[in-house]
């Protein structure tokens, strides 16, 4: 019964210090994956369709952080367990309707107050509580001017990045925290600039 031996060349590669510091010693983890596997894959995608998204950006708001044509990656599940933080890129649903907008539209802007603070636009920088905000992650400064807006209870003030070219709450006032749908984590498709 010798052909239950393993052969010379399987011993060669087995004891063969090139291959011995591979993991396993068969391609078995090739195959698929069978039944337990698959549940464990089916779970997976299940939760990652609950708890992230793929997004598309349209509009250059967020330019030069986010560009045009953009796909980034929104988790849902942190503000559930913390509140929205300044600086935080979010996803969220029109505050109101306007014209041309539906309750499907989702915007994505950068939280730049939240509740208690006093936020204003005036002289080409934002204030927050009175202390101009140094950000040197927008296009260019504001050339608008806004009034001062007391951001209350279950709100957040949100800005695009390109503040002179973004619909946000400088044109519609601070947000309610119940309409954020997610928060950025990480853009994962830029198509080339050609």
């Amino acid at each position: 019964m010798s052909f239950l031996r393993p052969s010379a060349l399987h011993q060669f590669l087995i004891t063969c210090l090139s291959v011995r510091w591979m993991p396993c010693e068969s391609w078995a983890f090739l195959r698929w994956p069978g039944l337990d596997g698959s549940l464990k894959i089916l779970i997976g995608l299940l939760l990652w369709s609950t708890f992230s998204e793929i997004r598309f950006i349209p509009s250059s708001s967020m330019y030069p952080t986010l560009r045009i044509g953009d796909r980034i990656i929104v988790e849902k599940a942190s503000y559930y367990f913390r509140n929205p933080s300044i600086h935080d890129i979010v996803t969220f649903r029109a505050p109101f309707q306007y014209p041309g907008l539906g309750e499907e539209d989702v915007f994505i802007k950068r939280i730049v107050a939240k509740a208690g603070d006093l936020v204003q636009v005036r002289d080409g920088s934002l204030y927050v509580n009175g202390i101009a905000q140094n950000e040197d992650f927008i296009a260019e400064h504001p050339k608008y001017t806004s009034d001062l807006t007391y951001v209350p209870v279950g709100y957040v003030y949100v800005l695009g990045d390109n503040r002179n070219n973004s619909f946000d709450s400088h044109v519609w006032g601070p947000l309610p925290v119940k309409n954020i749908a997610g928060r950025y984590l990480t853009r994962c498709y830029r198509p080339s600039d050609s």
